[in-house]
């Protein structure tokens, strides 16, 4: 018998908390436990899972993502150049999401928070984020500087913990001591480790969702729905925007080209990113269709490998709009300063956690837990994720396939997309 896929078994499972949340609702039970209650275990229990494994991931994904990086050209000018467009892109992408949802408001005037957090503790979570408002951009830097890394662990101060991992994992690619092969091998053993049991605390996805989405539709009822499908249009929006008028742009003002020459050079490559999910899976095509473009093996060996490991533009977007709307869903009119420091953490782990299974959802984990809400709403997105999954991967790869062309064409290059 033909195993269920992960995504199906989770759009069942959202389905079955719609519909036995909306039966049950608060008060029903068996006994003195209600059904609610257990609702809240089985949502706990997998956000805990997901907290758990935060810290040694993001640390191993970064340094051996970075340090495995070995060539001294890899890591010059075409290095260079490939990092500073992979951080541009992605910024551009995390500030069209910006501006969208705080045009749109997708999480604005609904009662999601109460859904989330139960009535009680909505106050209790407003007062927690609106202490770090007195915090100003320079204390944003300091965080970004901890001088204890355990304690910034332990106490999940992700922004000391990126930065400090993109040091070591820098620093680690430079030696060239044999001592540090061990350390090299030991991240990226550990790495595979975290792959692995991060796959394992997936397959219970389905169970957590459940409890999460039931447990929301037993508080709200079905008005939770029309917030989601608002913040759905938002992303799809936001993505459009950055594939199809801001990456156009910089082909035809950087590299000189066609973007339309370039949409059909990649479609084989952006349709197989959109059925797969996967910027690893359709690495191989991508590369076969800058191959086809005229771009050279020393510019796309170099851009696209690296590229589906750090850079995630649709990720990045998809990251900032969604903690946005959570944020929104509380009442919280975010600061300057909140705000920015969502962009900076969105655009850090983007490049640290892209490259694994349910990046997205460690990545939000991260953003919510530094500006201090709860990581209830992660539930709700999951309603959408598989759809807006298989686009934004559609648009890393387009993001992928892009720098490669503005790349080659600025080490002189002459392409077939002219």
């Amino acid at each position: 018998m033909k195993k269920v896929a992960l995504h199906w078994q989770i759009a069942i499972a959202i389905v079955l908390a719609v519909i036995i949340g909306s039966l049950t609702g608060k008060e029903a039970g068996l006994g003195n436990v209600t059904f609610y209650a257990v609702y809240a275990f089985l949502g706990t229990l997998f956000l805990n899972a997901l907290k758990m494994i935060i810290v040694p991931l993001v640390t191993a994904s970064i340094i051996s993502g970075i340090a495995n990086i070995r060539d001294s050209e890899g890591l010059g000018k075409l290095g260079g150049k490939t990092i500073l467009f992979y951080m541009t892109s992605s910024l551009l992408a995390i500030l069209v999401g910006l501006v969208m949802v705080n045009l749109m408001q997708p999480g604005t005037g609904s009662n999601l928070a109460a859904g989330l957090t139960g009535d009680s503790s909505v106050e209790e979570v407003l007062t927690k984020v609106e202490g770090k408002s007195t915090a100003d951009v320079v204390d944003v830097f300091i965080r970004m500087v901890p001088p204890n890394i355990v304690a910034a662990a332990a106490e999940g101060q992700m922004l000391g913990l990126i930065f400090f991992s993109l040091l070591f994992g820098y620093f680690l690619s430079q030696s060239q001591s044999k001592q540090t092969d061990v350390v090299r091998d030991f991240f990226s053993g550990l790495m595979d480790i975290m792959t692995l049991i991060t796959l394992w605390v997936m397959k219970f996805a389905p169970i957590g969702v459940f409890g999460l989405v039931a447990k929301t539709i037993a508080d709200t009822g079905f008005a939770s729905f029309k917030p989601v499908l608002v913040f759905f249009f938002t992303v799809v929006i936001s993505l459009a925007i950055h594939a199809f008028v801001t990456m156009p742009l910089l082909l035809k003002y950087l590299a000189r080209i066609q973007p339309v020459k370039h949409y059909q050079a990649m479609s084989p490559a952006m349709l197989t990113a959109f059925s797969t999910a996967s910027s690893s899976a359709t690495l191989p095509l991508t590369m076969e269709c800058m191959e086809e473009a005229g771009v050279s093996q020393r510019v796309r060996g170099f851009v696209l490998p690296l590229g589906a490991t750090v850079n995630m533009d649709g990720t990045a977007l998809y990251e900032c709009v969604a903690a946005i709307f959570i944020a929104q869903a509380f009442g919280l009119e975010l600061t300057f300063v909140q705000q920015f420091t969502i962009v900076m953490v969105a655009l850090l782990t983007s490049i640290g956690v892209a490259g694994i299974p349910a990046a997205s959802l460690v990545a939000i984990s991260i953003i919510l837990g530094v500006i201090g809400l709860p990581l209830e709403g992660i539930g709700l997105l999951m309603i959408t994720d598989r759809v807006l999954d298989m686009m934004r991967t559609a648009v890393n790869v387009f993001s992928d396939s892009c720098a490669t062309v503005i790349i080659a064409r600025s080490e002189g290059e002459q392409t077939k997309l002219v």
